[in-house]
């Protein structure tokens, strides 16, 4: 049976599974879906268009799918919205605003744990796996793929993009694209690989040794972003290789390299 508190305020089209929870002092206003065994503990703010996914667990004084903080966006907009998955986790404060363009609606995977007073801008896409640390901060139009861990009060600029794996030293901050399980040790420097992950993700040494010649050849060549890409593209019959060919095919920003100064799309 559906748990709803009488302090809580449901305003508009809002549909909740059975066992759903409503905590204390929560206000939410539709259209807002909440699917099975998703618990609100209480003081939580919803704005809809907004569906959130089954197994969600919402901390005090978060805020989901409420309007970009974008001085062109009319406030009385619904959008695209916010699209959220199973199983996350939401801490105390956390903010996560619905699309600004009608691309689609700002989405959160399954299985994130985003820490206290974290933030997730309008049209980004999270994937599955993450943890944002307290006041890690992701701009507008990011995409973060799978299994990324981002430090505490570390950040990634807008239309930015961070492949699956990669790790965030905290206080930093990148205006690149970080490449998958590439370590982000300072801002715009990613000055190491994430060993433990690609071991605990399953790589063999074999692997692991083709990330690291990846890791090279970005970071340690010197050479221009179009001229990694053709290095990258002779090896890519190896899976491991080919998901690097196909990140930087799609990127449209210069990518993080251990030198400082990003490796740029023009020789």
């Amino acid at each position: 049976m559906t748990q709803v508190h009488p302090s809580a305020i449901l305003d508009g089209e809002i549909t909740l599974a059975d066992d759903a929870s409503i905590g204390p002092g929560c206000v939410l206003t539709g259209p807002i879906t909440i699917d099975s065994a998703t618990k609100l503990i209480g003081n939580v703010y919803l704005q809809g268009p907004l569906t959130i996914g089954p197994n969600n667990v919402i901390y005090p004084f978060t805020c989901l799918g409420f309007a970009p903080q974008h001085i062109k966006f009319d406030l009385a907009t619904p959008g695209r919205g916010l699209a959220i998955g199973a199983s996350n986790t939401f801490r105390e404060h956390v903010t996560v605003h619905r699309a600004f363009t009608d691309e689609g609606p700002t989405s959160i995977g399954d299985r994130n744990y985003f820490m206290a007073n974290s933030h997730v801008g309008h049209d980004s896409h999270i994937g599955n796996d993450c943890t944002l640390v307290n006041a890690a901060l992701v701009g507008g139009h990011v995409t973060i793929e799978d299994k990324v861990l981002m430090g505490g009060g570390s950040g990634v600029h807008q239309f930015c993009r961070v492949g699956t794996g990669a790790m965030f030293a905290g206080i930093t901050a990148t205006t690149n694209d970080v490449l998958p399980w590439f370590m982000h040790t300072a801002n715009n420097i990613c000055g190491a690989l994430n060993l433990v992950g690609l071991r605990r993700n399953g790589f063999t040494r074999e692997q692991i040794d083709e990330v690291r010649w990846v890791y090279r050849t970005v970071c340690r060549s010197g050479l221009t972003q179009p001229k990694i890409l053709e290095q990258l593209q002779q090896r890519a019959d190896s899976p491991v290789i080919a998901d690097y060919v196909r990140f930087l095919e799609l990127s449209k920003r210069p990518i993080c390299t251990a030198r400082g100064k990003a490796a740029r799309g023009t020789d």
